[in-house]
């Protein structure tokens, strides 16, 4: 995919919301791929005639496997302004997802405490008392079951590294197409893990703004469910 073909989703003096497409890094990596953050920097480039390195702002990251909305910083205020807001959970980040067998129960807040293992950029959930163990919390509730398969709708209330795979995991119920963490459960092809609306306050407008966008409907596991009025939910 090349600049031409980024999909923006709102941009304006300040911001820039796209929708990042599944396999593409939300920024540079060891692998040293073509990377979204590095399309819109290209894309600022051509369409505004800037010569020379382009400001970008990294606020948030996607999982490579994931895919849906993110926003990304043109200025350096603004992207100071929405760090401040991810860190004080103004930042509402709702993921669609399918889980491999049916959670216990059908709306629930889960907590554990996990830690990233750098050497092989796998996250586990481990004891409170582990030594750089954060807290990881999330709400999912089931919206439809079929085949063995749960629908879910996720609503982040924090950041952390891989955490939506790691702790539907955890419940017994691991992220559709997770080779990662299903273990003996997984199955193979696209990642079912969408982010698909992400509010926040406009850095300097200050007016609170949501982006919606779905999941491919056509594809495989999502045509199986109701995506359209999941949404609308």
């Amino acid at each position: 995919m090349d600049e031409n073909e980024l999909k923006i989703l709102h941009e304006d003096n300040h911001i820039l919301v796209v929708l990042k497409p599944q396999g593409l890094p939300s920024c540079g990596d060891e692998s040293g791929d073509d990377n979204l953050l590095e399309q819109v920097r290209r894309y600022i480039r051509t369409a505004y005639n800037k010569p020379g390195n382009v400001y970008v702002g990294l606020v948030h990251r996607l999982d490579r496997p994931t895919g849906g909305v993110m926003v990304y910083a043109k200025t350096s205020k603004a992207a100071s302004r929405l760090a401040e807001q991810m860190r004080g959970g103004d930042f509402e980040k709702k993921y669609l997802s399918v889980l491999m067998g049916i959670p216990k129960e059908k709306k629930a807040t889960v907590l554990n405490y996990v830690k990233k293992n750098p050497v092989n950029n796998m996250v586990y959930i481990c004891p409170q008392t582990t030594e750089g163990a954060k807290l990881a919390s999330l709400d999912y509730e089931v919206l439809e079951e079929k085949g063995g398969c749960a629908f879910v709708r996720v609503k982040l209330h924090t950041g952390r590294t891989h955490q939506i795979r790691v702790q539907m995991a955890g419940i017994g119920a691991p992220v559709y197409g997770d080779m990662r963490y299903g273990g003996e459960n997984a199955r193979k092809g696209n990642l079912a893990l969408w982010a698909y609306s992400l509010a926040f306050t406009h850095p300097v407008t200050k007016e609170r703004l949501r982006f919606i966008a779905p999941p491919p409907e056509d594809g495989i596991p999502w045509k199986h469910f109701n995506v359209s009025k999941a949404i609308e939910l």
